[in-house]
């Protein structure tokens, strides 16, 4: 990314303007953001709509379609800064954090979630992590002043309520994965991120998000080779 000139910041998001985005500008500004994330990382603090189109192989015309609804987020020829638009798309996505998740498992795959920046990146605070191995219990997971104690598992209704904890990411054995789901169902979350290979049942209104590297895999491939 080459450097490109600062311009003025833009204006606000009209948050009343965002309404019920189509799903294909929601999939796009997610991942507008999820570039400008890594841009940022990077200590990078501007990005031209071109730049955003390498990166996302989205038409540089798309993405200035897309953010001009919501708002004026940059000059022809300047660039748009980072952390403003990062704050705009968060406000346009209503994402805007903290958001709580509890974890569920602190084996290796729990861990390397857990010591990761891939949810706080986007304001997402893991609250706890519980296992249901008592052998785990209070041990430390987590990197630096962030890490967690491995709370039991009959902690979940605890957590939920108390931490207001609105996200689930299981990362268990598939055998355990529905029973996981089925109990913070009951206690009131509603978004489930599923790092097993388990095919999950939940109610309508519960939406599960499964993540599988391989699954990504293919689908890049398939449009690859398209």
């Amino acid at each position: 990314m080459s450097a490109i000139p600062a311009y003025q910041a833009p204006v606000d998001v009209d948050e009343t303007a965002s309404g019920n985005l189509p799903l294909g500008v929601a999939a796009r500004l997610s991942r507008y953001l999820q570039v400008l994330t890594q841009a940022k990382n990077m200590g990078l603090e501007t990005i031209s709509s071109q730049e955003l189109a390498d990166y996302t192989h989205v038409n540089s015309t798309q993405i200035r379609r897309d953010l001009s609804g919501f708002g004026k987020f940059g000059k022809r020829g300047v660039g748009y800064n980072i952390d403003s638009l990062v704050r705009q798309i968060r406000k346009i996505l209503r994402t805007s954090g903290p958001h709580n998740i509890v974890l569920f498992g602190a084996g290796r795959l729990g861990k390397a979630i857990a010591a990761s920046d891939v949810f706080a990146d986007h304001g997402f605070d893991i609250v706890a992590i519980l296992d249901v191995d008592p052998r785990k219990l209070d041990q430390r997971v987590g990197s630096g002043d962030s890490a967690l104690r491995v709370r039991a598992y009959e902690d979940l209704q605890h957590v939920v309520s108390e931490d207001q904890a609105v996200v689930g990411v299981l990362a268990v054995p598939k055998e355990a994965a529905q029973a996981v789901t089925d109990d913070l169902v009951e206690a009131g979350v509603r978004i489930i991120v599923n790092y097993s290979e388990a095919l999950l049942q939940v109610p309508a209104g519960v939406m599960v998000h499964t993540s599988s590297p391989a699954a990504d895999l293919l689908h890049t491939l398939y449009f690859h080779l398209s």
